[in-house]
């Protein structure tokens, strides 16, 4: 069995990558899928902090790629799921320490122990480590927060997906390409102030496989160790679920993307 390689990326920094990858991760694992989650960001190091194993980090993705360590000792197995493991960044090497052959060997070991998903957190931009976390997917996410410049950014992204990736290269046919949508905000659209869905879908050419309403919770989450998805009750958990639900294959209706209508008390009295 080869496992589902997919990439999380994006065409600029700061649109909510790893807090991605951290919830699809996990809703994976969730799903009772086998799933890695592996953060190319090799000089950064957040994905570890937002999956709360920071403290545990021995070994990591780099250790892995020169030989310095096994697969299995570098993997950290999540607390919260048997199921889902996280490969830790190295904060203390450059941007070069990752090579391609390096990089299928550890995605082709994640395979050899059984893993159904790999999850890979990106840096942003179009550098050494973001080139090599895309070149091997099945699958891109790309991240784009509804304005102008990301949108911009994101398009300059997929053209590299469509030409510079393995599955380019040998004819297999394209990485299929998902759109998110973060940051959200339905009040900012209708006024004009964010681009809409639709906007985006058309600008870009893809479709959007979720949207992720703008939410503190989504940051009180992070600084607390836990992906968002955890957190049943905020939009943005329930989002990101509907999100892999799509991954999986299943069809769920797009939610907190319109103006919540108000009720008729609220009409009456305000507010």
């Amino acid at each position: 069995m080869t496992a589902e390689i997919i990439v999380v990326t994006s065409g600029k920094g700061g649109v909510g990558k790893t807090t991605t990858s951290a919830s699809l991760a996990t809703g994976l694992a969730m799903a009772g899928k086998k799933t890695a989650v592996i953060d190319f960001d090799v000089g950064l190091r957040n994905l570890d902090l937002i999956m709360g194993c920071e403290r545990r980090v021995v070994y990591d993705f780099v250790n892995v790629v020169h030989g310095e360590a096994t697969l299995k000792q570098s993997l950290i197995k999540d607390k919260r799921y048997d199921n889902l493991y996280v490969l830790a960044a190295s904060q203390t090497r450059d941007k070069d320490a990752l090579t391609q052959e390096g990089v299928e060997k550890v995605l082709d070991g994640l395979s050899e122990e059984g893993f159904e998903y790999v999850i890979c957190d990106s840096p942003a931009g179009i550098e050494k480590g973001a080139h090599l976390a895309m070149y091997f997917a099945d699958h891109a996410v790309v991240v784009v927060n509804p304005e102008v410049s990301s949108v911009r950014d994101s398009d300059r992204i997929l053209g590299l997906l469509a030409s510079k990736t393995r599955r380019a290269e040998k004819g297999e046919g394209p990485v299929t390409q998902h759109l998110l949508l973060t940051r959200y905000n339905p009040a900012r659209v209708a006024i004009g102030e964010m681009l809409s869905v639709k906007d985006v879908e058309e600008i870009l050419g893809i479709a959007v496989v979720g949207v992720i309403p703008e939410s503190e919770n989504v940051l009180t989450a992070s600084n607390n160790g836990i992906p968002v998805i955890v957190d049943a009750a905020s939009q943005a958990g329930q989002a990101y679920s509907d999100t892999v639900a799509r991954i999986l294959g299943e069809e769920r209706p797009l939610r907190f993307v319109d103006v919540p209508k108000k009720g008729f008390l609220q009409r009456v009295f305000g507010g």
